[in-house]
């Protein structure tokens, strides 16, 4: 486990805009309880509580990534307009301590979903 720091900054932000998450024209999540996570130099990403998620179009797969900051991320296929998206969701369902804020949070590959933040 390795702690965020000035050489691997990491900044949890509640997101005031509304963000919405679609594949192929359905909308897979609508929230306006987003947290922004910047994370070094990588592209900000938005994570969205399950209780805004549409989970019936989600399904678990087998993949398990590991993160020396964040901890072990869980993944999800999306089932939606007739389409499989592969493991196109992330998860930490029970992060390192310095992460709690993601706890259960989902998060979306944007090369694979449509991603809009409004208002």
């Amino acid at each position: 486990m390795k702690l965020p720091g000035p050489d691997h900054p990491i900044t949890i932000t509640a997101n005031p805009r509304r963000v919405r998450v679609s594949a192929g024209g359905v909308v897979i999540a609508d929230t306006a309880h987003a947290l922004t996570l910047k994370e070094a130099s990588y592209p900000a990403v938005q994570y969205v509580p399950r209780g805004d998620v549409n989970m019936a179009l989600l399904a678990r797969t087998d993949r398990v990534t590991h993160c020396p900051y964040k901890g072990d991320a869980n993944y999800f296929s999306i089932n939606a307009g007739g389409k499989t998206l592969e493991n196109s969701i992330w998860s930490y369902e029970t992060p390192f301590p310095a992460m709690t804020e993601i706890s259960g949070y989902l998060a979306f590959y944007p090369d694979k979903v449509t991603i809009e933040e409004m208002g």
